[in-house]
């Protein structure tokens, strides 16, 4: 695994939390976005 900077993470992180949130846009249950949002993680990882 490689290492990345704590900002390049949390850039990272809050990115694909918006593009999830851009896409499925609001009023979904907290599932759906945490697997988007699992989904999109691991596919930039």
């Amino acid at each position: 695994m490689r290492e990345i900077a704590i900002n390049d993470l949390s850039g990272l992180i809050i990115g694909c939390g918006i593009e999830v949130h851009t896409e499925l846009g609001p009023g979904l249950l907290e599932s759906s976005y945490k697997e988007s949002l699992y989904y999109e993680l691991v596919k930039k990882a």
